[in-house]
């Protein structure tokens, strides 16, 4: 893995907001947020266990102890954004971890979680990467309901349901900056996907809850507030997000065709090439310049990730159609 410098790892983005670069994977891969608001705080998302001392960290720097915690808030209970919140909630004393109502029971006891997880990566790779995933006392956790506003010192936050990339998730407004911490829910973009001129921003429809219909809703949903930003986990701010809403819409529908039109042994390999080949192409329509190998190390995790969703999806007896 790439190191990053200690200033790198922290983005003040104005309004309270710092982006935390946790350093799962590479550098800018994955962050949590810090919202400061009067002399209280709140944490979104939390990347792994690896990331705790940056998520103090940048408490620290904005001149805060632990305990001027409020809330850590993720957006769902994937690893990669909740790996680490039972134990930097040691580290909270008076911290209220919010999470969505389908989540609570996997940050309460994350036994399932982590067999979920392991199902998908492995259990060496699980143990490797997110270490021992430290639950959570019933009596710290607040679910969520969509509609729910919670008061960080007189700061509003909003939250959504949010499925589509997972039934557990949740979007949460900020009024005071009118963006959305969106977790997954609007999609991927690491700051390699832009160019001079514009943004490659690709839905992840990772194992196992991929839903295309409710994802296009749940888009939709946050587009309806006109936001001035989102805050994705993977990676950073995007400006201007009505831009990408038709782009996003867009490539879940293709996505999709890819999928039903993907059969056979080799299905696996065929969703592998043909994701691969769309996002090439949607991110050349965009201005890159990176031949097919530059792009193919920045997403061949995603395109392994999605095509397994994708996967599980075809295999639903129920599936919902596109």
């Amino acid at each position: 893995m790439q190191q990053a410098r200690p200033d790198d790892l922290f983005e003040d983005l104005g309004h309270g907001i710092t982006a935390i670069d946790t350093g799962f994977v590479r550098p800018r891969f994955d962050a949590a947020y810090l919202i400061v608001h009067a002399g209280r705080a709140a944490y979104v998302d939390t990347g792994t266990n690896d990331a705790l001392p940056r998520l103090l960290g940048a408490l620290a720097r904005q001149g805060l102890e632990a305990a001027d915690v409020d809330y850590l808030i993720v957006t769902h209970v994937h690893l990669d954004h909740a790996g680490a919140a039972g134990s930097l909630m040691r580290e909270l004393p008076n911290a209220k971890l919010v999470v969505h109502p389908r989540g609570a029971p996997h940050m309460i006891d994350p036994s399932a979680l982590v067999k979920g997880a392991s199902a998908v990566y492995g259990d060496e790779e699980v143990a490797r990467t997110y270490g021992v995933v430290q639950p959570v006392p019933a009596d710290r956790v607040l679910a969520t309901h969509d509609g729910m506003t919670l008061d960080l010192a007189g700061r509003p936050l909003h939250f959504i349901d949010a499925p589509g990339h997972a039934r557990h998730h949740h979007g949460i407004w900020d009024e005071a900056s009118r963006g959305w911490f969106t977790g997954d829910c609007f999609g991927i973009s690491y700051p390699e996907f832009a160019s001079a001129h514009d943004r490659l921003v690709i839905p992840t429809t990772t194992p196992v809850q991929f839903d295309p219909v409710a994802m296009k809703h749940t888009i939709g949903r946050l587009l309806e507030r006109n936001p001035a930003r989102m805050y994705l986990t993977h990676y950073g701010c995007i400006d201007t997000p009505s831009s990408f809403g038709a782009q996003l819409l867009e490539q879940v529908d293709a996505m999709v065709a890819i999928a039903r039109a993907a059969g056979g042994a080799d299905r696996h390999a065929s969703l592998r090439e043909h994701l691969g080949r769309l996002y090439r192409q949607r991110w050349r329509e965009r201005g890159s310049t990176l031949d097919d190998a530059a792009m193919d190390a920045l997403i061949t995790v995603d395109v392994e990730l999605n095509a397994q969703g994708l996967g599980v999806w075809l295999d639903r007896p129920a599936k919902a159609s596109a």
